[in-house]
């Protein structure tokens, strides 16, 4: 059964950075789609970068570009989502998501994700 487990949110003030971490259990991550997606409270749920089979495309929300990184650790089974230059209108629950692969190409609609990881809560200390 495929599983992902999304770790790594916290307290967070502006300007910091935070990893998120994706974790696969019972199949290979490197041969699907990853997608991260937050949901801030009364919004819906956007998807914010996403990484290709192999790696070799990736793509992010215009509201994350120079600030988010997706990136893989196939030997861990992983995928990171690095942020940083925190702003406080990344407080939201974040997730991740897998989907089959689809040639050289990743997509951020969550129409096209059929396993999802429980959120992990990035929240902005006052």
């Amino acid at each position: 059964q495929l599983q992902v487990v999304t770790s790594g949110g916290g307290l967070v003030q502006p300007g910091e950075s935070l990893r998120l971490s994706c974790s696969a259990f019972g199949f290979n991550v490197e041969e699907y789609r990853v997608g991260w997606f937050r949901q801030a409270p009364g919004k819906e749920r956007e998807g914010v970068a996403c990484i290709s089979k192999g790696s070799s495309y990736t793509n992010y929300a215009d509201s994350v570009k120079g600030r988010f990184a997706i990136f893989r650790n196939n030997v861990m089974n992983m995928v990171y989502l690095q942020i940083s230059s925190l702003k406080p209108e990344d407080a939201a629950e974040y997730f991740c998501a897998v989907a089959p692969p689809q040639g050289t190409y990743c997509s951020r609609r969550t129409e096209e994700y059929d396993v999802w990881g429980q959120g992990t809560q990035v929240t902005f200390s006052s």
